[in-house]
């Protein structure tokens, strides 16, 4: 089969179309042919290896231990194994690979069936396959650790990129009032996926609102977090979900100080890829409360 594979930490020109065998089925595992991937960021920095701690995490330390990426994926089953019950041939699904080995850069993967999910009825499979990280991210941002409540203000900054879109959306549907703050270029999309208010950030300084927020998800991390501690309402919480490895420990070492004695909190996403939450954008998605966002597709040969 034809996969995206590389065999050193790198830029884009690192990643090479090659012919390799088709993985091998495990009992507990799905065979799935891949349709559609995604590219997000968790490949773009276990690509070049860079921060170091992903080497750490993922291992491979001079050398990538995976050598086909690709997490977020939509495909067919193609076979299943002896243990799997809930899926069968010919079944549409789409999951996150990251957990188990990535592999989504190509024309099949194996993966446990708990890391997938049946494809909403009404994505592509293009549309599928921006789900399982972004949207994902953006659900456990919003619901679990910024515990977003109907009718609280909330700011999602990095409102046009792959979780920020998620967000916005996400935001709606719980009930909550969005503001996005992104680039002038992109204020028409983000207004068109349902944000109330939009800030370009290039304009205007979104850390100095006119009405306090409840709830602040940074998925770019532009600025440090004590930026964006006045513009929160007493008690108000920050969730830091994207960023540089600096920015990140900075928030989690000193931000659960800092934000109590301003009477706010500020927290990090670690997102967990699950099957639950997957279930729970499918609905979200087959109830027209999500529609995923695509800029450009491209063909596996141009994935570098």
């Amino acid at each position: 089969m034809q996969a995206i594979a590389q065999t050193e930490y790198g830029a884009p020109d690192s990643l090479h179309l090659v012919d390799i065998a088709k993985p091998v089925l495990q009992d507990n595992e799905v065979l799935v042919r891949i349709k559609a991937a995604s590219v997000d960021a968790g490949n773009w920095h276990l690509m070049r290896g860079t921060p170091f701690l992903i080497r750490l995490i993922y291992g491979g330390l001079w050398k990538p231990k995976y050598s086909v990426l690709g997490s977020a994926s939509a495909g067919k089953v193609e076979a299943v194994g002896q243990a799997v019950t809930q899926f069968q041939p010919g079944d549409a699904v789409f999951g996150d690979l990251s957990e188990n080995g990535f592999g989504g850069f190509a024309e099949y993967a194996c993966t446990p069936a708990t890391a997938l999910a049946p494809k909403p009825d009404n994505l592509t499979f293009e549309a599928a396959a921006t789900v399982p990280v972004s949207g994902v991210t953006a659900l456990q941002a919003l619901r679990d650790v910024g515990q977003v409540q109907e009718g609280q203000r909330v700011l999602i900054v990095g409102a046009a990129g792959g979780v920020g879109s998620f967000a916005i959306q996400i935001a709606n549907a719980f009930g909550a009032d969005v503001t996005g703050a992104c680039s002038s270029q992109k204020a028409e999309m983000v207004k068109q996926i349902g944000a109330e208010h939009v800030i370009d950030y290039n304009q205007i300084d979104y850390t100095q609102p006119s009405q306090p927020y409840d709830l602040i998800v940074d998925t770019a991390a532009y600025r440090s977090f004590t930026d964006y501690l006045p513009a929160l309402k007493p008690g108000g919480t920050y969730v830091m979900v994207g960023g540089s490895t600096t920015a990140f420990f900075r928030a989690m070492l000193f931000g659960p100080w800092l934000g109590k004695r301003q009477q706010h909190q500020v927290k990090c996403l670690t997102s967990q890829a699950n099957q639950g939450d997957l279930l729970t954008l499918k609905e979200l998605a087959e109830t027209d409360k999500v529609t995923p966002f695509i800029d450009r597709t491209y063909p596996l040969s141009k994935v570098p």
